[in-house]
Parts: C-alpha cells; structure tokens; sequence
C-alpha cells in the first residue's frame, strides 16, 4: 500500500501551538545541535529544543539559539517518523530538494538550510529549516478569503515546472491509488464501509481507462493542516516529504474533502472556482480524486469519518462524488 502516513486520523484537529516545555535533552543531542550551527551559522549557541505541536506524523521541534553577534536566532529539526517499509533518508533528501525547487519558484515554504539523510547528526534522517513565523488555522474564524489563497496557492505550486532533474519525486498517481494495486481484490477496510463497494468499483473501472492529466508538482497531502498563515497571508506550505509528480487533482480533491469534513461546503466551493480561475481550466478527473481522497479516511476511520457529524459529510462528499463521476 501507499504511504501508511494517509491513515493518521487528523482531520480537523485543536490549534497548533509551541509546547510550553523545553524538550528534554542528553548532552549528545545538544552537542548534535551545537554541530549543525557550527556549520549553518558558525558562532551561534545552542539554547532549547521545544516541541512545535500540529506536526501528525514526524518530529517537528524548533531549534533555539543565540547568534553570534548575540541576537536570537531559530530554525527548525524535521525528523522523520517510521511508516511501512519507506526510506526515512530518502524522504529527507526528497522534502529538501522540494524546497529547494519552491525557493526558486518564490513559493512560500521553509528554507532548506541542511540535509541529515544519514542521521549522523540528527540522530535518525532529517532536515533543517528555516522558521517561519505563523500558526496553522484549523479553527475559527478564517479570514474570509482563506479558500481563494488556498486555492492560489496551490494553483502557484502546480505551475512549477517539472523536468528530469526532479526525478527524486514520487509518482503521485501511484501512491495515491495504492488501494487499486490488486484490482480483482477490494480491499476489507473498504469493504465494511457502506459505501465502499461503490466507491471501488467507481474507481476501479475509472481507472482503469482513464487518461492522465499533465504532471504537475503535487504535495499530496495539502490541506489545513500543512499551512502556515502570518498576518492574514500564506505565510508557508509545510509537510513536502512525499512530495510528488502527477495530477494536479490530487490535491485539489484531498482539501475539499478536509473543507467539507470540516463543515465548510461553501469554502470547498469557492476554493475550486478560485482554483480553477487561477489555472484557467478546469481539475481533471476531479470526482475520481475525491472518491480516491475518500479512500484514506476508511482505512483508519475512527476520529476522522467514525462520529458525527463527519459521518454524514463524509456520505456527502462521497454521494456528490459518484454522481458526477457516473455522469462523466
């Protein structure tokens, strides 16, 4: 199957937050931080290592240090968590390559400042960045134009050219149909919902004849909780370790689903006729990727889709999604 990340039951979670406690730390690890600053901003000392809360998967903790003229100074350590049989150094390099290429295309991310795919330093494989100042919104209120920079945003990211030099990128289509891999065998987790026949057969046989859209640059996982949001304004796109090539409707059907779930229709809606005005065409194969999307929750579905009233939205979205797939 595709990356286990997609089970993490998270959608709609409490705020995001710095934890009020300093991270326990052994003299190792702080000699492990005072190295990446001897090499990243030599002079600087290592202070704290706190916890940076909202991070679902991996370890997230901001770096506290004193710069060598004496001004405070932060970044940020990314660790990365076990999922299945996937290559936590692979990961590192992949996320800060994908930073790398955003930079150059003046996409709001972190800046990549150092690589740790052996874990030497870091302890297991991991990367450094830049912090940026901002909080993630996953409750109200929004600013009333949240869908549209949503959508913008995302309408920015998909129109950054991929060439052959971006081969560290994973196949998006491919990871996210993870569940069509044995097309004659549904599987049980999809099996027990009650509308998860339909939705395999509705994508089964989409699939099976469907004509890709053009490769764009695709986060996969973009959604509420992958946004950082300063004074208003995007401040950053976060979470690129499974950064990816394929159909740019990956990603527009996986933040309607967060939309809807998280009782915001109208936004989804909006969110789409922004997106859609920004690339000057319609999503492709758009309902497929929504009952695609649909299929992460049911494979972990308490907390996510288990109680109401995301039960019922989910049913929505799902219902909306085959009656305009069929219609296709």
């Amino acid at each position: 199957m595709g990356n286990t990340k997609f089970a993490v039951a998270k959608i709609c979670p409490s705020a995001y937050a710095f934890g009020a406690m300093t991270v326990p730390e052994d003299q190792n690890q702080t000699t492990n931080f005072q190295a990446i600053l001897n090499t990243v901003a030599p002079g600087a000392t290592f202070v704290a290592l706190r916890p940076l809360e909202g991070d679902f998967s991996n370890t997230t903790q901001l770096i506290e240090a004193t710069a060598a003229d004496g001004a405070p100074l932060r970044l940020v350590s990314r660790r990365y968590a076990i999922f299945g049989d996937y290559d936590r150094g692979e990961k590192a390099r992949r996320e800060f390559q994908t930073l790398q290429l955003l930079s150059r295309h003046n996409v709001p991310a972190p800046e990549p400042i150092f690589l740790d795919d052996t874990g030497a330093t870091l302890g297991s494989p991991g990367i450094v960045t830049g912090f940026v100042p901002g909080k993630l919104l996953l409750d109200p209120p929004y600013p009333a134009d949240r869908p549209e920079r949503l959508a913008q945003t995302l309408a920015a990211i998909h129109r950054i050219p991929i060439g052959p030099s971006a081969a560290f990128l994973l196949d998006a289509n491919r990871e996210v149909t993870w569940f069509l891999n044995k097309p004659d065998l549904m599987p049980e987790y999809i099996s027990v919902h009650p509308l998860g026949p339909a939705i395999w057969d509705a994508t089964r046989n989409y699939w099976s004849t469907m004509t890709p859209a053009a490769p764009g640059l695709v986060h996969i996982d973009y959604w509420g909780g992958n946004v950082l949001w300063h004074e208003g304004a995007i401040a950053a796109v976060v979470d690129w370790e499974e950064a990816a090539q394929g159909d740019p409707g990956i990603d527009v059907a996986y933040c309607r689903l967060d939309m809807v779930l998280c009782g915001l229709p109208d936004q989804a809606e909006r969110f789409l006729a922004s997106y859609e005005a920004a690339t000057g065409e319609p999503a492709r194969h758009l309902a497929f990727w929504e009952l695609v999307a649909a299929v992460r929750p049911l494979f972990n579905p308490e907390g996510w889709i288990s109680d109401s009233p995301q039960k019922e939205r989910f049913v929505a979205f799902v219902e909306s999604a085959l009656a305009r797939l069929s219609d296709a």
